[in-house]
C-alpha cells in the first residue's frame, strides 16, 4: 500500500541544534530510494507502507547510534486507495480553490 508521512523527529539531550540528526535520516531515505522532502517541521516521506516504516525504524536507529539516548518523534500517516497522488498534488488542489474563491470576489 502507497503511504504518505509526515516525520517529525526530535532527538533529546542533544543541545540547540538538530541539522546533524535529521540530515542522517534524510540520508537513510535517500539510501531507501524514498521520495523524501524535508521542510521546516519535519519530512515528508513518500513509498511502499513496509519500506517507508523500514526507513523510519532505521532513522531512529542511526540517530540513537549518534549516542542519543532518547528521541520524540511524530508521525502523521496518509493512505490512499483510488488513486495514486503526489503531496504536491494536494496543495495544488487547494491553491485551485483559492483561486477560484479570489475570481468570484
Amino acid at each position: 500500500m502507497k503511504v504518505h508521512v509526515e516525520l517529525s523527529l526530535i532527538p533529546l539531550g542533544v543541545g540547540v541544534s538538530l541539522s546533524p540528526y535529521i540530515a542522517e535520516c534524510e540520508r537513510v531515505f535517500e539510501k531507501a530510494g524514498l521520495r523524501h522532502d524535508l521542510h521546516a517541521d519535519g519530512t515528508t516521506v513518500v513509498g511502499e507502507w513496509d519500506e517507508v516504516f523500514r526507513a523510519v525504524e532505521e532513522c531512529h536507529r542511526r540517530v540513537h547510534d549518534q549516542s542519543v539516548p532518547r528521541i520524540y518523534s511524530t508521525l502523521k500517516v496518509s493512505t490512499r486507495t483510488d488513486r495514486d497522488q503526489q503531496p504536491e498534488e494536494r496543495v495544488e488542489s487547494v491553491r485551485r480553490k483559492l483561486a477560484e474563491q479570489e475570481g468570484e470576489s
